[in-house]
C-alpha cells in the first residue's frame, strides 16, 4: 500500500532554523510542511505590512528556501507553508526571485494561495446583515471596526490541493488551517474524496500532531520531560500516511527527542 511522508519544518514563526534543513537532508521525506502563523504573528505582520507594502511575510522562510531549493529540486520534495502571512504574493515574488538567482527557476512550480484576507470586504459584510458577534459577550463587530487593521478567515485544503493538482512544488499561502498543510497532500497522493469524512478526520489529526513543531516528539513532554534524550538535537516529528489513512509519527534516526504513545497524546490533546 502506498504510503507519503510529510515532515514538519516549522512550529511558528521564530522556530529553529535549522530544523527545516535537517528534514531535508537527515532522511526520506516527500513534503515538508512549515507552519509559521499564530494570531500574534498575524498583527506583527499586519503591522510591517501598514509601514512597508513589499513587507508582511516570513522573511527568514525566503532566506530558508534558498538554502535549501537545491535539495528540494534534487529530492523532489514539495513544499507547503503559510509563510506569507498577510501579504503572500509578495512573499510567493520573493522566493520566485531566488529560484531565479540559482538558475532553478524551470524547476520549480510556485503557487500563492489567497482568499483568506476579508478586511476590504468586512464594510459589504455588515451591510448584507453579518454582525460578526463577539463569542464572549454578544457585541457587534461594527462597534470596534475602526480600529481593526487586519481580517484573515481560515481557509481549508481545498486551493492547497488544487494547486497540488496542478504541480506545484511550492505553495505560499496566508491563512490556512495549520492541519490543511498536511491534509493536503494526503488528499492530491491517494485522491481521497472531499467529503471523506472519516480519512479527512485522520488526515487533520495527522496535522495537528505535527503542526506545533517538535512538540509531539518529546518537547512539550510534562508528563516525563527528563526521560527525553538530547533535546539540544531534538528530531522534529514526521506523519507516515498510507492510503488507507492510517499513519505513524516518526522522526529522522540519529535525532534527539522520544516519540511514544504519552508525547503525541500530550499534543493532541493539547
Amino acid at each position: 500500500m502506498k504510503s507519503i511522508r510529510i515532515a514538519s519544518g516549522q512550529g511558528f514563526w521564530g522556530d529553529w532554523l535549522e530544523a527545516p534543513k535537517h528534514q531535508v537532508r537527515k532522511g526520506q521525506i516527500d513534503y515538508l510542511m512549515l507552519d509559521y502563523l499564530a494570531e500574534v504573528t498575524m498583527s506583527i505582520l499586519a503591522k510591517q505590512h501598514a509601514r512597508n507594502p513589499d513587507y508582511g511575510y516570513a522573511k527568514d522562510f525566503v532566506d530558508l528556501m534558498e538554502e535549501i531549493l537545491p535539495d528540494i529540486v534534487q529530492k523532489r520534495i514539495k513544499v507547503l507553508a503559510n509563510a506569507g502571512g498577510v501579504n503572500p504574493k509578495a512573499c510567493g515574488e520573493a522566493v520566485r526571485k531566488v529560484a531565479e538567482k540559482l538558475n532553478l527557476s524551470a524547476h520549480v512550480k510556485i503557487a500563492v494561495v489567497l482568499g483568506d484576507n476579508i478586511h476590504p470586504q468586512l464594510d459589504e459584510l455588515f451591510s448584507s446583515g453579518e454582525e460578526l458577534l463577539n463569542l464572549d459577550d454578544g457585541r457587534e463587530f461594527s462597534s470596534i471596526s475602526k480600529q481593526v487593521t487586519s481580517a484573515n478567515v481560515y481557509l481549508g485544503a481545498d486551493a492547497l490541493v488544487e494547486a497540488l493538482d496542478e504541480g506545484a512544488d511550492v505553495i505560499i499561502t496566508g491563512r490556512v488551517a495549520d492541519a490543511s498543510l498536511v491534509l493536503a497532500p494526503a488528499r492530491h497522493e491517494f485522491s481521497w474524496a472531499r467529503d471523506d469524512w472519516d480519512k479527512a478526520a485522520a488526515g487533520i489529526v495527522a496535522g495537528h500532531i505535527i503542526e506545533c513543531g517538535p512538540q509531539s516528539s518529546g518537547g512539550n513532554f510534562s508528563a516525563d520531560w527528563e526521560s527525553v534524550p538530547d533535546l539540544w538535537n531534538i528530531g522534529y516529528p514526521i506523519v507516515e500516511m498510507w492510503e488507507d489513512a492510517t499513519f505513524s509519527i516518526i522522526k529522522h534516526e540519529g535525532t534527539g527527542g522520544l516519540i511514544n504513545e504519552q508525547t503525541v497524546k500530550e499534543q493532541l490533546v493539547y
